[in-house]
């Protein structure tokens, strides 16, 4: 199904909007090869689409000279934050104009009382923790890569602290957006509730720039916990390490974190990051709180994981021990790239009700073994999110049909346990097919007109969720 729009790829409109740009961003703006290239692509789909030319915004307004501009022309707008997106949300298909936010970075206001910052798309996540240091706060969101916030407001961010924290959805409080014509709005407040009107905060968390280019965004923070103490143990299966999670999910335990590795990925974190630990399917898991509301945490989830046939339950509470173990399964997904060098990635993303969790991780893992591939199984299990890391080679076509088969049947079997075809990385290039799958062309007819209202001419993301 293509996008109902009236953007121009005609080679006379781009040449106008980068010959203005030109004027207006001086060397700001840049045509080179490799640098268009830099910015075609993301961490995960293979797809490398190149935008006409990248442009380096250094305030809101700049944003919304850009958009004037490209609206008025109908030239395609690519937004860019850090480029660790997994879907092709950065790849260009129809041209145009890459708008990299990247120097757009600062923290403009910290409220230590009402815990709440305000900052520019183009900061990165770690960096905000590094602003915070001493304040007694933070922002919990981890995806894992060192993701710029406008990334991570346009794709619904979460990762391995949502169970106890949220995801974007629940720590954006406020955004500024720059919209298709040029226009500056803002959009929700700093109070902790509303009942105002229509929420455009959370429709613009997970539009994956198709509706508008965040220009400032107003996150909720957190009070750093008393103590935390992290764990990993091993089992001997992985129905046993999964049930072990639904098990905990249901006896009230409130985790930090609690991540699943299966054997395959172990092996690859072992190798890639030094770990050692027993190549067997894997909890990672991190408990918050007070000394002893977290030794009773922790002593109740070993009790759990013992009934399940957990094993080498080992404890990590010096905080360099904690940050290894997490730098590890932050790097995962390069630690399974390295397993198979030339391979290329895709990532399977599916989220299930918790009931069906394990199941649905072992039928994956049977149908995956069946097919000979090469690809580990990981997730943020602890919320029915899991991933498959398929790595078929390049010029293996036989690879590519069976990783084709394979994900088509983890996302119906997701669709009919009332799960979704992606739990955190979005729609992009990638899933198009499967969001219509999911949803069906009602639902879908209804997202395009909310995108037509908002972008009349589709200039924005084009080629992207629809």
């Amino acid at each position: 199904m293509s996008t109902t729009s009236s953007f121009s790829t005609a080679p006379e409109a781009v040449e106008q909007a980068v010959s203005r740009l030109q004027q207006r961003f001086g060397d700001r703006l840049s045509l080179s090869r490799a640098v268009r290239e830099q910015h075609a692509r993301g961490e995960g789909l293979a797809t490398s689409l190149a935008p006409d030319a990248v442009v380096w915004p250094e305030d809101k307004h700049e944003v919304c000279e850009i958009l004037k501009l490209c609206h008025e022309l109908k030239v395609p707008v690519i937004p860019f934050g850090a480029g660790s997106s997994l879907e092709g949300h950065v790849s260009a298909p129809h041209g145009g104009i890459c708008v990299d936010v990247s120097r757009m970075d600062r923290i403009l206001e910290v409220h230590l009382e009402d815990g709440d910052c305000v900052v520019q798309p183009g900061a990165r996540r770690e960096d905000i923790n590094a602003h915070l240091k001493g304040t007694g706060l933070f922002f919990p969101v981890d995806p894992g890569a060192n993701a710029s916030i406008g990334g991570m407001v346009s794709t619904g961010a979460s990762g391995t602290t949502t169970m106890r924290y949220g995801s974007m959805q629940h720590n954006v409080m406020a955004l500024e957006v720059a919209l298709a014509d040029g226009r500056l709005v803002r959009l929700g407040t700093r109070s902790r509730k509303s009942s105002a009107g229509f929420d455009l905060v959370h429709l613009m968390v997970g539009a994956e720039g198709t509706l508008g280019i965040v220009t400032e965004v107003t996150l909720r923070l957190h009070p750093l916990p008393v103590e935390v103490a992290a764990a990993a143990c091993a089992f001997p299966t992985l129905a046993g390490a999964v049930q072990a999670v639904t098990e905990m999910q249901m006896s009230g335990v409130p985790f930090a974190r609690i991540e699943f590795l299966d054997e395959h990925q172990v092996r690859a974190c072992n190798a890639y990051s030094k770990l050692g630990l027993a190549e067997l399917p894997t909890l990672f898991l991190e408990f918050h709180g007070s000394e002893s509301g977290v030794k009773e945490q922790a002593e109740l989830a070993q009790e759990i994981a013992a009934g399940n046939g957990g094993v080498e339950f080992k404890w990590s509470t010096r905080p360099e021990d904690r940050s290894q173990l997490w730098q590890a399964r932050h790097m995962a997904y390069f630690a399974a790239l390295a397993m198979r060098p030339g391979c290329v990635s895709v990532v399977a993303d599916v989220c299930v009700p918790m009931s069906a969790l394990a199941e649905q991780v072992q039928l994956a893992r049977e149908q995956i073994d069946a097919e000979g591939l090469v690809a580990p199984i990981l997730g943020h299990v602890g919320d029915g999110n899991f991933h498959v890391l398929f790595m078929p080679m390049p010029d293996a076509p036989a690879e590519h049909e069976a990783v084709d088969h394979v994900y088509a049947a983890m996302v119906d079997r997701a669709l009919a346990a009332g799960g979704t075809c992606t739990g955190e990385h979005g729609i992009g290039m990638g899933k198009k097919s499967k969001l219509l799958k999911q949803y069906g062309p009602e639902v879908i007819g209804l997202m395009r007109g909310i995108k037509q209202s908002w972008d009349p001419h589709g200039i924005l993301n084009p080629g992207k969720i629809f």
